[in-house]
């Protein structure tokens, strides 16, 4: 690593920008390649499941412009509820990787947006619960878009609750992983709110299953690392999906430092995560 650093100092400034770039996609590349074995396993499955109800999700994991096997998922979803305008929003993405940009290259009208964003590819917002409704307003999204991803490390729970007039049929959401199935916890709201890589972000499950409640959503699903929770719009769940349990749908954080053999995520807070 000290060689590397050395190297990368060595290159010009104007150049470092790209070098980071490459680095980046190189190491994603790397990391989909490892996925080859499961994304071969996902479409097999696919042909034997296509007609009957999904019992479980994960055995559909596929990594292709995701972080973990979302694309997967979000695929066999689709695959049985099937598409209406193929538009999708999500905030809280990176340029190299985010739970749409395989459906982007599927032919999707996907809207980006991030607080990091450069008003091109990724347009530039700072997502809050007073601003959700107008900036989906200001760019024009259908009220029925088919799917919306949330995952901004902070105020999930808070923009979720407080989106009014759209319905997508389908929502992706970050959970807290390390919070335990059965305690409904999110962190306070508060619109400045940044992620400080420590646990104290977002939702835990169950507290997301209440918003999901009261707005007509089943969950379905979470990704086997710990990391997304997936809603179907109740109206089109139907027959498509086995509906299970909070505990049976939740998966533990397989991400962060270990302690005893179990991965307990980023590292520990000072700050107390509020009851919901």
């Amino acid at each position: 690593m000290r060689l590397l650093k050395w190297m990368f100092d060595k290159i010009p400034i104007i150049y470092r920008g790209r070098v980071k770039n490459f680095w980046i996609r190189f190491n994603i590349f790397l990391a989909r390649l490892s996925w080859i074995p499961k994304n071969v396993f996902a479409s097999f499955a696919f042909l034997f499941m296509q007609n009957k109800k999904m019992d479980n999700l994960n055995l559909f994991e596929q990594k292709f412009c995701s972080q973990n096997g979302e694309d997967g998922i979000i695929k066999a979803i689709f695959k049985k509820i099937d598409t209406t305008n193929k538009f999708c929003v999500e905030f809280g993405i990176h340029r190299f990787e985010g739970n749409t940009i395989f459906l982007k290259r599927k032919g999707w009208n996907c809207l980006w947006m991030d607080g990091g964003g450069n008003n091109e590819i990724i347009k530039k917002e700072f997502i809050t619960a007073e601003n959700i409704n107008d900036i989906l307003k200001k760019y024009n999204v259908p009220k029925e878009l088919d799917l919306l991803s949330i995952d901004i490390d902070s105020n999930d729970y808070w923009v979720w609750k407080a989106i009014a007039y759209y319905s997508p049929r389908v929502v992706v959401i970050e959970y807290n992983a390390t919070i335990p199935p059965t305690e409904s916890k999110t962190v306070k709201y508060d619109p400045s709110m940044q992620w400080d890589v420590s646990n104290y972000f977002g939702a835990s499950l169950l507290a997301l299953k209440k918003v999901g409640d009261e707005k007509g959503y089943t969950l379905i699903a979470c990704d086997n690392s710990g990391n997304n929770a997936f809603f179907v719009r109740n109206d089109v769940v139907k027959n498509y999906f086995k509906i299970k349990s909070v505990t049976e749908v939740y998966r533990p954080p397989r991400y962060g430092k270990k302690v005893a053999g179990k991965h307990i995520g980023h590292h520990p807070s000072d700050r107390t995560m509020i009851y919901v």
